[in-house]
């Protein structure tokens, strides 16, 4: 089973090498960090540390996300795994985030950090939304989630089935929506969450990234249901 990772990153040049080092060595075909309009010097760090970069003009998460996917698609893996350039994700929890798609018992694997967070790791606002847009999720599409968390693994297949869209902050509530509503067999599984290595977040680090974010999340579950 051929498995690449996909790191988007804006000005993550102080992190990144504690993101990539943890994943080597851990059976993966290919890194791509996509740059999303850095000016620290964080794609040359991520070449340094033996990943592939990508380019990607449009700043916002998601457009990251998609900039990836369309440097894969010539030669697709058969698992695409996505993680956060912060350092907060710990890369030894991924072969239990691939264990159930290796089983055969899932398409999609999504990190759940409920347990796992250490203190401050996650804000009250990030607690707070992801419980509110998880009990959304379940109440209109019948998917059970506990988490939105960044740290996630999806077949090839069902990810181009998703027709993912979303360039901003409303990424992961829309890949879980879509699973939902479109028969993706999805789970969760518990992993580690720990504060960013280095810098702020670019969302819940402030009050207008977190409001921003929040409304995004909302607005997305919302079209979706409609």
């Amino acid at each position: 089973m051929h498995v690449d990772a996909l790191i988007p990153a804006w000005n993550e040049a102080e992190s990144l090498p504690t993101v990539l080092d943890g994943l080597a060595d851990r059976g993966l075909r290919r890194i791509v960090v996509v740059d999303n309009r850095s000016d620290d010097g964080t794609a040359e760090v991520a070449r340094a540390h033996g990943a592939e970069t990508a380019w990607c003009g449009r700043r916002g998460y998601g457009s990251a996300c998609l900039r990836g996917i369309d440097h894969l698609h010539g030669d697709p893996p058969d698992v695409l795994v996505f993680l956060d350039a912060d350092g907060a994700d710990d890369p030894a929890d991924l072969d239990a985030l691939l264990a159930p798609i290796r089983a055969g018992e899932a398409e999609m694997v999504i990190g759940s950090r409920v347990e796992g967070a250490e203190p401050g790791a996650l804000t009250p606002v990030q607690v707070f939304g992801n419980a509110l847009s998880c009990t959304l999720i379940r109440a209109l599409f019948g998917a059970k989630f506990t988490d939105l968390g960044p740290f996630r693994a999806i077949t090839w297949g069902a990810l181009m089935r998703l027709e993912m869209a979303d360039p901003d902050f409303g990424w992961t509530v829309e890949m879980q929506a879509k699973a939902a509503r479109r028969g993706v067999r999805s789970v969760e599984v518990p992993v580690a969450y720990r504060r960013r290595v280095a810098g702020q977040s670019k969302v819940s680090g402030t009050i207008k990234g977190s409001v921003r974010a929040g409304t995004k999340i909302l607005w997305t579950i919302g079209k979706e249901r409609l």
